[in-house]
C-alpha cells in the first residue's frame, strides 16, 4: 500500500477527571471547545491529512461514484400519495441535489419503462423546491413539512448548517406568497388545527432536547406564541403530531423506557390536552385515533407489546380492552388506524411484519398477514395520508430487491407493485444472492447475520467483505438495498449485517440483553459474526472489513480495542467513542436521557466502571490496531465531533503498527454528514475506497 504521509500530532493539555474515587487524565478534553483556535486548526489538519493519505484511492473515489450516478435514475418522480383530493409527489431532476416537492389534481403517470421521459400533469403545482431553498449553500435540510388540513396553507422549516435547530415559514398555496410569520429555533414535529389557524411545534432546551410543545397562531408574532406542554424531566423527550384521522393533536412524551400521551381535539386549538394514561416508570405506548376510539400499542405486562382499544373519551387503562393480546416473541411495534381497517406493524422470528384487521362499525375483525416470499427482507408502511381509503401502502426491500412501493387492497388481499427503485446501467439483479447466517456468542446466544455475494463469488475465504453493526435503542438493522452497495458486491465482496444485541430484531429482551450492564454483549456479538463469517469460508481475517455509525460507531471503537485480530478495517461514522465522559457531564446534549440506555456512570460506581472497561477512548492501548477512519461533522448535536477526533488523536500517540488511522470531519455539517445526494455519494466513494485499499488493495488497479 502507497505510504502513508506523517499525521498531524494533536497537543496534550492534561486534564484530570476523578469520579468515584478513580483518576484519570485526559490530555486531549481540549478539543471539546470548537471556539479554540487550535481546535480548528487540528480538525483541517487532520483533514488535509485524510486527503493526502487517500490520494492513490482518488481514481477509484471517481470510479465509484460514476458507478453510482450512471445506476441511479437521476430524473425520477415518486408513487404519488392521494389526500383530500390532491396527489402529492416529489420530483428529481438530473444535476439538482435535492428533491422538488408537487401536487395536482391529475394523478402523475409513472413510466413502465425508467428509460421513458416523466411528465408533469398539466394542473402541477410546484409546493417547494429545496433546491431554490438551498441556493449556494454547502448544507441544507428540510425539517418539517406539513400542508394545512384544508389544503391552503403549508408549513415547514430549514437548516443550514446541520445543528438541527430550524427557522419555521409558512407558504400560502393559493397564492404562492410566503407569509410574514417566521418562527426561528425549531425542531422536529407539527401539528396543524382543523381550521388551518394554527401550528404546533417543538423547541429544544440547552441540551438539545426537544421540551416545549408552542401553538402558534397565524398572522401573529413568533413572541406571541405560548407554550401548550413544558416537559421538565430531563429524562423525557417530547413531539407532536397529528393523527392521520386529523381528528386531535397529539403530543407524546418519552424516554427510553417510560412514555406519555396527551391529547386536544384539532378542532378546538385553544383548548387544554388532557392526558390519555399517566406515566408509569417502565410502561410505553402510542396509539392511533379512527371512529370514536384510540388503538394502543403498549407493554404493561407486555415485554413484547399488545394492542387494545379504548373510548376517545376516556381513554385510560381501566378501559383498555384487548385487540392483540400479549405473545411473547412477537414484538408489536405500531398500528396505523383508518376508517375501516387497522394496520399492526410486529416483529416475528427477526423479520418485520404487517397484519392487516378489518373494522366493522369501529370493532376490528380477523385479520391476516400481507405475505412475502423472501425470508431476508424488509417491510413496513409507506405513505398513507388519505385516512378514508381501502387501500393501504406498504415499502418493501431487500438485499437483492431494491426499494419497492406495493399498494395492498384491504378487502380483496391483492399486492399491486407501484413502483421500485430503478437500477440502470444494466445491472442484473439475478447476479445476487442474500442468506442468513447464524453466529454462535461466547455465552451460547445465536446471533443472526443477513448476507449479500453476488452468486459468482467464491466462498473459500477468498472474497473480502463488509460487516455492519449498529445494536443499540432497540433499533433493529433490517436488510436494506443500495446501489452503492453495488460497487462492493461488483468488486467481489460480500457485504453482511450483524443483528447484535441492543437491537431489536428478536423483540424487547433482545433490545434488553445488549444495553445498561449488558453492554458488552453488542460487541461481543458483533466479533462472534466476525469470526463466525471467517470460519464459515465468507472472508478472511485480512479481508474482513467491520462498519457502523453514531451508536455503531461506538461498537466499531470498542471492537478496535476488544477483538484479537478479526478485522482488518474498521469505519466508525460520526462514532460515540468518548462515551462515559459524555454521560458523565450532564451539561452535554442529550446526555440525561440517555442514562436509561447506558446506566447513570454520576451516580452508580457500578457503573462508571462497567463503561470505562468497555468506551473507546478510555481503552486505547499500545498495540496494533486495524485501519481505521473516523468521521465527524463539526456542527453534530448528537455525537460531538470532539469524539472522533480525541480519539482519533489518542489511537496515534498510543498505538503500534502500521496501519493508516484517519480522521474525516464535514466542517459545515452535522450528524448525517453532506446533504446533497451527490455531495453524499461522494462521501459514500470515498469510504468504499477506503474500505478496498485497506481490506483488498488488488481492486486499486
Amino acid at each position: 500500500m502507497t505510504e502513508i504521509p506523517a499525521p498531524p500530532v494533536a497537543k496534550q493539555v492534561p486534564a484530570e477527571r476523578t469520579v468515584h474515587g478513580d483518576a484519570v487524565v485526559d490530555e486531549y478534553a481540549w478539543l471539546k471547545d470548537r471556539d479554540d483556535a487550535d481546535t480548528v486548526a487540528y480538525l483541517e489538519a487532520e483533514n488535509v491529512h485524510t486527503e493526502a493519505a487517500t490520494a492513490h484511492t482518488k481514481a477509484l473515489q471517481d470510479e465509484i461514484f460514476d458507478e453510482i450516478k450512471s445506476r441511479t435514475l437521476e430524473t425520477d418522480l415518486s408513487v404519488p400519495a392521494r389526500h383530500h383530493g390532491w396527489w402529492y409527489y416529489t420530483r428529481t431532476l438530473e444535476g439538482s441535489q435535492y428533491p422538488i416537492h408537487c401536487r395536482s389534481h391529475t394523478e402523475p403517470a409513472l413510466p413502465a419503462d425508467p428509460a421513458e421521459p416523466i411528465v408533469s400533469p398539466a394542473d402541477e403545482q410546484v409546493l417547494l423546491d429545496q433546491n431554490e431553498l438551498a441556493g449556494d449553500s454547502p448544507y441544507f435540510a428540510l425539517g418539517a413539512f406539513d400542508v394545512s388540513p384544508d389544503g391552503r396553507l403549508l408549513a415547514y422549516s430549514t437548516d443550514f448548517d446541520g445543528g438541527e435547530k430550524y427557522t419555521l415559514r409558512f407558504k400560502d398555496l393559493e397564492t404562492g406568497a410566503t407569509l410574514a410569520d417566521e418562527v426561528p429555533g425549531t425542531y422536529y414535529g407539527s401539528a396543524w388545527a382543523a381550521d388551518g389557524s394554527a401550528l404546533f411545534y417543538t423547541t429544544v432546551d440547552d441540551a438539545m432536547r426537544p421540551y416545549r410543545v408552542w401553538r402558534h397562531l397565524l398572522g401573529t408574532e413568533a413572541a406571541a406564541d405560548v407554550i401548550v406542554h413544558e416537559e421538565t424531566d430531563e429524562r423525557f423527550f417530547a413531539g407532536v403530531g397529528l393523527t392521520r384521522s386529523e381528528r386531535y393533536v397529539v403530543i407524546e412524551l418519552g424516554s427510553q423506557i417510560t412514555s406519555e400521551t396527551w391529547v386536544l381535539a384539532a378542532d378546538d386549538p385553544r383548548g387544554e390536552f388532557r392526558v390519555v394514561q399517566p406515566r408509569e416508570q417502565g410502561v410505553e405506548y402510542s396509539l392511533d385515533h379512527t371512529g370514536d376510539s384510540f388503538f394502543i400499542v403498549h407493554n404493561k405486562d407486555a415485554v413484547d407489546f399488545e394492542l387494545v382499544v379504548a373510548p376517545a373519551g376516556a381513554p385510560g387503562r381501566e378501559n383498555w380492552r384487548p385487540v392483540l393480546p400479549h405473545a411473547p416473541g412477537v414484538r408489536v411495534t405500531g398500528v396505523d388506524a383508518f376508517a375501516g381497517h387497522l394496520v399492526v406493524s410486529m416483529r416475528r422470528e427477526g423479520r418485520t411484519e404487517l397484519h392487516v384487521m378489518p373494522l366493522t362499525d369501529g370493532v376490528p375483525g380477523p385479520g391476516r398477514d400481507i405475505g412475502f416470499d423472501e425470508p431476508v427482507r424488509t417491510v413496513r408502511p409507506g405513505g398513507n395520508p388519505e385516512f378514508d381509503t381501502t387501500v393501504f401502502r406498504l415499502g418493501y426491500a431487500s438485499l437483492t430487491t431494491p426499494s419497492s412501493v406495493y399498494d395492498y387492497d384491504v378487502a380483496g388481499g391483492e399486492l399491486t407493485l407501484r413502483k421500485r427503485q430503478p437500477v440502470l446501467g444494466g445491472v442484473d439483479l439475478s447476479a445476487y444472492e442474500s442468506v442468513r447466517e447464524w453466529a454462535t456468542a461466547d455465552d451460547g446466544t445465536r446471533i443472526p447475520i443477513s448476507l449479500v455475494k453476488r452468486r459468482d463469488t467464491p466462498r473459500d475465504g477468498s472474497a473480502p467483505c463488509v460487516l455492519y453493526g449498529y445494536g443499540a435503542y432497540e433499533a433493529s438493522m433490517d436488510p436494506w438495498f443500495s446501489i452503492a452497495r453495488l460497487s462492493l458486491l461488483d468488486r467481489g465482496y460480500v457485504f453482511a449485517i450483524a443483528h447484535v444485541r441492543g437491537g431489536g430484531e428478536l423483540g424487547r429482551r433482545w433490545y434488553e440483553d445488549g444495553k445498561l450492564l449488558h453492554k458488552r454483549n453488542t460487541f461481543t456479538d458483533f466479533i462472534a459474526c466476525g469470526d463466525h463469517l471467517v470460519s464459515a469460508g465468507w472472508t478472511s481475517r485480512d479481508r474482513l472489513a467491520g462498519r457502523g455509525g453514531s451508536a455503531g460507531g461506538l461498537l466499531i471503537g470498542a471492537v478496535a480495542n476488544l477483538s484479537a485480530g478479526t478485522f482488518a478495517t474498521l469505519v466508525g461514522e460520526v462514532p460515540f467513542v468518548d462515551a462515559l465522559n459524555t454521560i458523565l457531564d450532564p451539561t452535554m446534549p442529550l446526555t440525561v436521557v440517555e442514562w436509561e440506555e447506558w446506566g447513570n456512570p454520576v451516580d452508580s460506581a457500578e457503573v462508571y466502571a462497567y463503561m470505562k472497561s468497555y468506551s473507546p477512548y478510555e481503552n486505547v492501548a499500545a498495540r496494533a490496531y486495524p485501519a481505521i477512519l473516523a468521521t465527524a461533522g463539526l456542527n453534530d448535536p448528537r455525537v460531538g465531533y470532539h469524539e472522533p477526533a480525541k480519539w482519533v488523536a489518542r489511537l496515534r500517540a498510543t498505538a503500534t503498527g502500521d496501519r493508516p488511522l484517519l480522521l474525516k470531519t464535514e466542517m459545515g455539517a452535522g450528524h448525517g454528514g453532506p446533504s446533497g445526494r451527490y455531495d453524499a455519494w461522494r462521501d459514500e466513494a470515498f469510504t468504499l475506497a477506503f474500505i478496498i485499499d485497506t481490506t483488498n488493495p488488488a481492486n486499486l488497479a
